[in-house]
């Protein structure tokens, strides 16, 4: 054991007793003197590194997290009736026996449905009509029992009706195991499969496609198809990719015809398929850089997005009778413009719907086979449409979801051929009123001219009188998109008085790729003087104080997050995030750590010393310096394979040993999760309860409003 270990255990005793001190003390992690050097001769010191444990087994590391939890269960402890409250009020919004709006696939009819006062769903079907038995599927509250961790990631039942595959994970590190269960008998066969990611059948019923992670960086390396009954041992491999910086995944085309491997990269994108009953993969179009495309099919004909000579993508289409992997052949279907971002597509045997950005809002569009164009109208400024789900391509119908920060998910469904509009389901948010609450759509401008949107939101009766306090959330990088979905953990902070809004900064792609574009790479920091522009943007039209801004983000958010705090901490008085990558330069330089070669793209490879040298410059790990820093409150999994527990844990030792405030530092570890938190629907909200409790307090915002 290592000479720090017993200082920590006698901490974290010390905290749980009931004779805990009125101030209590937080943890001081022992500094260790390390050098991380970088393949160009740089150095930098990392007297925390001592803190990384792959194996997760360490004595001193785990009791210091341990330390860390009980340090933050007695700071918190004064927040108990709040957090309590805040519990009830979000859970009271969950409706107890809430079912899924049902959906019709080769002859069934599938949904999931919640039991009162149960943390997981139970997944089932009806043959032919809803008024059929119900069959059971997955009880995932008898699974989960006696697991500390529990999830189920994709599922998929056999063309045949007959079986059921899925992947299952109980430590939280998306290592999923494969396991497949008998729908008539209810046999469950343990098939040995395990660290896999995605799985299809073939149309045997007997074969299933999936995807092999490596063991070490958990990267999806490799598609094996698997024979039920045989050994793992036994299984083929299908597909092997030689470039760390793809994904790898599976999947079968609308039209059942065709499995389909697909791998992807920040710049570049490749495809090939092979027909579902057997057959050679090949190539819809070789892969080359800056190259984006993906491949759908359907009624005789390949439909495919590309951002080939189109910026903003743009849909094309392909004949069965025309040889695949000639770029020359493909039709315009959809042309590219500057004024929309096409982000995804659904093929239909009598029409295509699109999913596309419009002034930072995504909306949907039907293009039917006439080649008319319709677009389905929002009445709100500031909103989200997307696709349903759409199992069945013979159909005139679309089903689609709507939302905004103030209007729970609703899910429609349109006739494309007579406009008709049918409402399926709005969700229920027991004791919400969505006519007490208002959305807006407003603009700032960043300090270098560009126009940034953000989503707003507050309870009416709201007072644009510089006095609120301000909530405001944030990712901007991998192009992915903070759309303003509702979420009912925010109306208890909108029911306090206080405004919620979402900075859809650069490295999202609200307003097109150039808006990715512009913020990765080197050009990352707009993403974090965009967010600060915001803050102060919102200050000065009046819709917070400037002493009582909170500002939340995670895992990539995070590192906006660390990023905001070092270069602006005045602007905000209260950080939440949840695993933070906040230690970019060490974590891009190693390997071995899972998603670090796949990102090179995104962040840029710091074995250059052009990228490491910007990298090393916003890093917020490394940037952090004897200054006053805001009230934070940093929460992480244990065995998070995404953003590792370390990156936090010696961010947190480094903010305690050099910030000069007396602000709470709080550090949270969630010592059997991973980068998804506590599963269970319950569960997941106990952290959310306790960070909100702890903001309120913070920025005085505890009172709810008559």
């Amino acid at each position: 054991m290592h000479f720090g270990a017993s200082i920590f255990a006698l901490a974290a005793l010390a905290f749980s007793s009931a004779a805990v001190a009125e101030t209590p003390k937080p943890p001081v992690a022992e500094k260790r003197a390390f050098v991380v050097t970088s393949p160009h001769g740089a150095k930098r010191d990392d007297e925390y590194y001592w803190l990384r444990d792959d194996a997760r087994k360490d004595p001193a590391m785990l009791d210091y997290l341990k330390a860390e939890n009980a340090y933050t269960d007695a700071m918190v402890a004064a927040n108990g009736p709040l957090r309590d409250t805040i519990y009830k009020e979000i859970t009271g919004r969950l409706a107890p026996d809430d079912v899924s709006v049902p959906y019709r696939k080769n002859g069934y009819w599938y949904y999931s449905r919640f039991e009162a006062g149960k943390n997981y769903p139970v997944g089932a079907r009806r043959k032919g009509e809803m008024t059929a038995p119900e069959e059971i599927i997955f009880d995932q509250n008898a699974m989960a029992e006696g697991k500390g961790f529990f999830r189920i990631g994709a599922s998929e039942v056999s063309p045949d009706n007959a079986k059921v595959a899925w992947m299952e994970d109980t430590v939280g590190r998306g290592q999923y195991v494969l396991k497949v269960k008998d729908l008539s008998t209810g046999t469950v066969t343990e098939t040995g499969v395990t660290n896999i990611q995605g799985l299809v059948w073939a149309d045997d019923n007997k074969t299933i496609f999936y995807v092999d992670k490596d063991p070490v960086t958990l990267l999806s390396k490799r598609i094996k198809s698997h024979v039920l009954g045989q050994a793992p041992a036994t299984d083929k491999l299908v597909y092997e990719e030689a470039d760390d910086s793809f994904y790898v995944s599976v999947m079968k085309t609308t039209s059942d015809k065709y499995i389909c491997i697909y791998l992807h990269s920040t710049v570049s994108e490749e495809q090939r398929c092979a027909p579902a009953d057997g057959g050679d993969f090949k190539l819809i179009a070789p892969r080359e850089r800056d190259h984006l495309y993906r491949a759908d099919h359907v009624n005789g004909r390949w439909v495919i997005q590309t951002n080939w000579q189109a910026k903003n993508h743009r849909i094309v289409t392909l004949a069965d009778d025309k040889p695949l992997g000639d770029r020359s052949l493909w039709a315009d279907l959809v042309p590219a413009s500057k004024d929309y971002f096409i982000e995804d597509f659904r093929p239909f045997k009598g029409f295509v719907a699109i999913e596309e950005r419009v002034g930072g809002n995504k909306r949907l569009r039907v293009l039917d086979s006439a080649g008319k164009s319709m677009p389905v109208a929002s009445d709100e400024p500031a909103y989200v449409m997307g696709f349903g789900t759409n199992e069945e391509a013979d159909t005139d119908w679309l089903r689609y979801t709507y939302g905004s920060l103030t209007t729970p998910e609703t899910v429609y469904e349109t006739n494309v051929k007579t406009g008709e509009r049918r409402t399926l389901k709005v969700q229920p948010v027991p004791g919400y009123d969505a006519s007490k609450y208002a959305t807006e759509r407003v603009w700032v401008t960043a300090r270098d001219g560009v126009k940034v949107p953000v989503s707003v939101a507050y309870r009416k009766g709201f007072k644009k009188d510089g006095k609120a306090a301000l909530f405001q959330y944030g990712y901007g990088s991998y192009g992915s998109s903070s759309d303003p979905i509702f979420r009912q953990t925010w109306v208890s902070l909108m029911d306090r008085g206080m405004v919620v809004a979402i900075a859809h900064i650069r490295g999202g792609q609200e307003m097109g790729r150039d808006w990715y574009d512009g913020g990765r790479l080197m050009n990352k920091t707009n993403s974090f003087t965009d967010f600060i522009d915001v803050t102060r943007g919102l200050v000065a039209q009046k819709y917070a104080a400037k002493d009582r801004v909170s500002a939340n983000g995670g895992s990539a958010g995070g590192l906006l997050m660390g990023g905001i705090m070092n270069m602006a901490p005045q602007d905000y008085s209260v950080i939440v995030t949840r695993v933070p990558f906040v230690d970019v330069v060490t974590t891009m330089l190693d390997a071995s750590i899972p998603l670090t070669t796949n990102e090179y793209d995104e962040w840029g490879n710091p074995e250059q010393k052009a990228f490491y040298d910007y990298m090393l410059s916003y890093s917020p790990y490394d940037n952090i310096k004897a200054q006053a820093y805001p009230a934070t409150y940093v929460s992480t999994g244990l065995w998070d394979s995404q953003v590792q527990y370390y990156e936090p844990a010696k961010w947190v030792a480094r903010l305690r040993a050099k910030k000069t405030d007396s602000n709470p530092l709080l550090f949270r570890v969630n010592m059997e999760a991973g980068h998804g938190g506590k599963s269970g629907r319950y569960r997941a909200y106990e952290e959310q309860a306790e960070y909100i409790a702890f903001l309120l307090k913070e920025l005085k915002a505890e009172t709810l409003l008559p």
